[in-house]
């Protein structure tokens, strides 16, 4: 949970007269009493907040009562461009205390409470393929679900399917870390190397821990295509099979994704009533099934879609 969801509780408990203190913030949202006060020092030092401790009540109040909340509102397209900052940055080291505070405030405003540390300001290839995964594979870890992938590297080839525990920054490339289905020992998969991906329907049992300290990567800093697609029942929360989703009518949703193929891949695994847009896409997956058919009735030779 954002720490600006728990400041602005800690702000109406102040105008409601209830003096609020860091037990109390530690209470109401099940975070340390550390974590929950450099929440207060965030109000008082970075939003400028006249926060005065009053000793008989053992906990808050404004100073100046006409103090009100900067309005800081931020889109998830936002956040995830300074979650892509601060995990890629954090992949350095540094003594530069200057540094370090821009690094911890990327992770303060999108919600993280680790500040991260760098050295120096490195510029990053934002590949639209790999943003797609980050994303599908960050779903699959936090629901445990299945994903199936065609991996190619060096000059092996394999399709398998992978139970995704944690993504992985490793000398500046991106993994994740995975299972196999069968419970072998865990591997690294780079991203880069992955041709095709897909999330099924069948959920694991995450029994063990990964192996190591990984840091979670983020989305980099493109917009995203959006696809409106009417399912045949609706949604629970905010994404479908990894991709962010926005309600846009009854079953109808408003999909993001960054790699057409790979949302092509998905549609094509996956059961729903209507795609009403982008029309490019329409075309693009007519002609896919399309050429299947062909395929099918053996009007059309090798190199049909997988």
């Amino acid at each position: 949970m954002s720490n600006m969801h728990r400041i602005h509780w800690f702000d109406q408990r102040i105008r409601e007269g209830h003096y609020p203190s860091s037990k109390d913030i530690a209470l109401q949202f099940e975070i340390s009493r550390r974590q929950a006060q450099r929440d207060i020092e965030y109000l008082a030092v970075s939003l400028r907040a006249p926060l005065l401790y009053i000793a008989k009540h053992r906990g808050y109040c404004y100073e100046d009562k006409t103090y009100v909340l900067p309005h800081l509102y931020m889109t998830e397209e936002e956040k995830e461009v300074l979650k892509f900052l601060a995990r890629k940055y954090g992949q350095f080291s540094s003594d530069q205390s200057s540094v370090q505070r821009v690094a911890h405030l990327l992770s303060r405003l999108t919600g993280e409470e680790k500040p991260e540390t760098l050295n120096r300001l490195p510029v990053f290839d934002a590949n639209p393929r790999l943003i797609q995964y980050s994303g599908q594979l960050s779903f699959a870890i936090s629901h445990r679900r299945i994903v199936h992938i065609h991996y190619r590297h060096e000059a092996e080839e394999s399709r398998l399917d992978i139970c995704p525990v944690q993504l992985v920054s490793k000398y500046n490339a991106d993994y994740v870390a995975a299972y196999s289905t069968d419970g072998s020992r865990q591997q690294l998969f780079r991203l880069d190397s992955i041709v095709s991906l897909h999330m099924t329907a069948h959920v694991f049992d995450a029994t063990e821990e990964p192996e190591g300290t990984y840091e979670q990567p983020g989305l980099p800093a493109i917009k995203p295509f959006t696809a409106r697609l009417k399912l045949i029942t609706g949604l629970q929360g905010n994404t479908w099979n990894g991709y962010p989703a926005r309600p846009a009518g009854e079953l109808l949703y408003d999909i993001e994704f960054y790699d057409a193929d790979s949302f092509m891949q998905q549609l094509l695994h996956e059961t729903w009533r209507r795609l009403d847009s982008p029309k490019w896409l329409k075309v693009k997956l007519q002609a896919r099934c399309e050429q299947v058919l062909r395929c099918l009735n053996a009007e059309e030779e090798p190199s049909c879609p997988t």
